[in-house]
């Protein structure tokens, strides 16, 4: 296996390395308990070679720093998997290596029915490729997201199956360090799975095999995970305990409950002021069971937090919140029914109300090009439209959203009026200069959703994704699922 690549190497030695980096070998025989670090490993998922063109892709599931999952089926047995596509160079000029190997390493030893399933990699020039199980039934944040908050019994079932899942994560000995609802993904049936293991960290008395130069960081303190998240031992650079995880999980029931994270704010150092001040509103309709397990769970102390205390995990299961779970039959349980996605045709897509994107029952077959705009256009919200944004219009071209938005970029973040229209027609404008951004005057406008799709990271951020680049937006006034609404309602009008 190899080491990771720093920069003495050059890009040629680094591109050679990255080829062997999957490459199986034997299995080493585990003599104890500890963490095993060894130079070599036989992977239960084979590197096969495969290559893309094997493959009928479909949509973007989701987009990272440096990655994508998209929806693909093989075209010789037509199985369908999630297959993270990650780039090659940018793992390499980023020292993300030992993230990528530590990863794939870690989900080819864990077998559990609440954990998402690696099947097999392989790589080209380019990319390396994790086919990974399909979670059809999407991710836990749109489900809260379409239903705007859900019910007490949905969202206590769901947590059962993260706490079943994490039981046995943490008893392996492994931290995630990154439960959020976008990373809880759902079967076609509507059980959880928890995914992306790209920050897991092995600790000390872990039972699972590590290689050399596979690990996510050299300090347990080290900084990741995502904001509204994050614990404040960890802000305070302590070293990271299961109760990280823990947290973590009180905030997802918070938002199941409630639509929104228990720390929401502005900006990230906001978010990070009220986590540190430990700054928790409940709303008037949560239960004092909820309330009760959710004031544990974001205990200060994370020994203190349930399932981290020394009656770990038995002592959160008994907790009054789960009252109705039987732990033995949880996986063979009826879920909670999946709210269909939001552009399903044969529902309304596009409804406001009390503050959350809902669908709409009642409205039967597709909608009218006329239909479809109205509707986008009752949802639009437009900041300050005049006689500026009028020169970028075609005649008789009316707006449906339009926004000033902070376009994220990697060493500069830059403000442009992002104004999506009726032709249907994407654009963002630079306001100093008054000039169309993007390719060829616009953003590339299609209504298939593989060539043009958005991705909601947060109430405020989002992703437009073309097959030739990916833009992150942000919008201040947490409007990122209302352009999904809107653009997906266009591409289905």
């Amino acid at each position: 296996m190899m080491a990771l690549v720093g920069s003495e190497g050059g890009r040629a030695a680094a591109e050679t390395t990255m080829e062997n980096d999957f490459e199986p070998k034997i299995r080493p025989q585990n003599s104890d308990s500890s963490v095993q670090r060894t130079r070599s490993f036989a992977f239960r998922a084979p590197q096969e070679q495969f290559t893309i063109h094997d493959f009928e892709l479909g949509k973007i599931y989701g987009v990272g720093s440096y990655s994508k999952v998209v929806r693909a089926k093989k075209k010789e047995t037509g199985i369908v998997y999630a297959l993270k596509i990650m780039d090659k160079k940018f793992i390499t000029k980023e020292n993300k290596t030992s993230y990528v190997k530590l990863e794939r390493i870690v989900l080819d030893q864990l077998d559990h029915p609440g954990i998402i399933r690696l099947f097999f990699t392989f790589q080209d020039t380019s990319s390396l490729y994790m086919a990974l199980e399909s979670c059809e039934g999407g991710e836990l944040f749109d489900q809260i997201n379409r239903k705007g908050r859900l019910l007490e019994d949905e969202a206590c079932f769901y947590a059962a199956e993260v706490v079943d899942a994490l039981e046995y994560i943490h008893g392996v000995g492994l931290i995630h360090r990154d439960i959020k609802p976008e990373n809880l993904l759902l079967t076609s049936e509507g059980h959880i799975k928890i995914a992306d293991f790209g920050s897991v960290k092995p600790m000390q008395d872990s039972r699972i095999t590590v290689l050399p130069n596979a690990s996510s960081d050299d300090k347990a303190c080290t900084f990741v995970g995502t904001a509204a998240y994050v614990p404040p031992e960890v802000l305070n650079s302590s070293p990271a305990t299961f109760g990280n995880d823990l947290w973590a999980l009180g905030c997802t029931i918070y938002q199941m409950l409630s639509g929104t994270s228990p720390f929401k704010d502005a900006s990230e150092w906001l978010i990070f002021q009220r986590i540190i001040a430990r700054d928790i509103r409940f709303p008037d309709y949560f239960s004092e069971e909820a309330k009760d397990l959710i004031d544990k769970l974001l205990d200060i102390n994370p020994s203190k937090r349930p399932g981290a205390g020394p009656d770990r995990y038995a002592a959160l299961k008994m907790h009054p919140f789960f009252r109705g779970i039987d732990w033995n039959t949880l996986r063979n349980q009826n879920p909670p029914k999946l709210a269909l996605e939001s552009n399903d045709s044969s529902r309304n897509p596009l409804r406001v109300g009390n503050g959350s994107m809902r669908a709409n029952e009642g409205i039967g077959g597709a909608m009218s090009s006329s239909e479809a705009t109205g509707c986008v256009t009752r949802l639009a919200s437009i900041d300050s439209f005049d006689s500026r944004w009028q020169q970028f219009l075609d005649p008789g071209e009316s707006v449906i959203m339009i926004s000033m938005v902070k376009k994220i970029q990697k060493l500069t973040n830059k403000k442009v009026q992002l104004i999506l229209t009726d032709k249907p027609k994407l654009i963002y404008v630079d306001p100093s200069k008054m000039t169309i951004k993007g390719v060829k005057g616009n953003i590339i406008w299609s209504d298939n959703s593989n060539d043009l799709s958005i991705q909601v990271s947060s109430a405020s951020n989002f992703k437009l994704c073309t097959p030739k680049k990916v833009m992150t937006f942000e919008d201040a006034k947490q409007r990122a699922f209302q352009w999904k609404i809107a653009i997906e309602g266009l591409q289905n009008r």
